[in-house]
């Protein structure tokens, strides 16, 4: 799938963008509670879930499709949980902008030019190794014996590939093929092909 010609933002990319990243907050902030009872069953099974704060980005540039997207949707989203009254603070805000740079770079890499499910799954695999800056940085993997820090980086990353990635993908997907992605941007012969299937 191919971007659009115009590959500049313009006002109504941003605002979809900042409405996606909204509903993502508000996602974010009703997960919580969920993140916070699977965290004392061990084994780092909340880092399975953890993945779920990774899909604000790879869900909005594969519904834009312009540079710049999927940083401002994973700090957007990391705001407005912020503002929702999210338990981590503004430290959320910075897990948004290096989670959103670590996105963005996967889209960038591929120039822009390819927005498929395997773009989407590197896309939330690198929110989450992004995540592990802020975490190293707040000495919250300091204390980890190292079966266990092992096993949280292979849970954060498998929850990164499929709740950040894939599942963007799947969300993206079922919005073409209900019109929805017409009305943000241009129709292509891909997005024809996949009403076909």
């Amino acid at each position: 799938m191919k971007k659009s010609k115009n590959s500049k933002l313009n006002l109504t990319d941003i605002l979809v963008t900042i409405v996606v990243a909204l509903v993502f907050g508000l996602v974010f902030r009703v997960l919580e509670p969920v993140y916070n009872v699977l965290q004392p069953l061990g084994l780092h099974l909340d880092a399975l879930l953890y993945g779920i704060w990774f899909i604000a980005g790879p869900f909005a540039a594969l519904l834009i499709r312009k540079p710049g997207v999927a940083l401002l949707a994973e700090v957007a989203a990391s705001m407005a949980e912020v503002l929702f009254g999210g338990s981590g603070g503004i430290i959320n805000f910075y897990y948004g902008i290096v989670q959103g740079l670590f996105s963005e770079a996967i889209f960038a890499a591929w120039r822009y030019q390819k927005f498929t499910i395997t773009v989407s799954v590197l896309s939330g695999v690198a929110a989450a190794l992004g995540s592990f800056i802020i975490d190293l940085f707040y000495g919250y993997l300091a204390d980890l014996a190292g079966w266990n820090l092992t096993l949280s980086i292979i849970f954060r990353l498998i929850g990164g590939a499929l709740l950040g990635g894939a599942f963007s993908d799947v969300l993206v997907k079922a919005l073409e093929k209900m019109g929805v992605t017409n009305l943000v941007r241009p129709v292509t012969k891909d997005d024809y092909d996949v009403l076909k299937k």
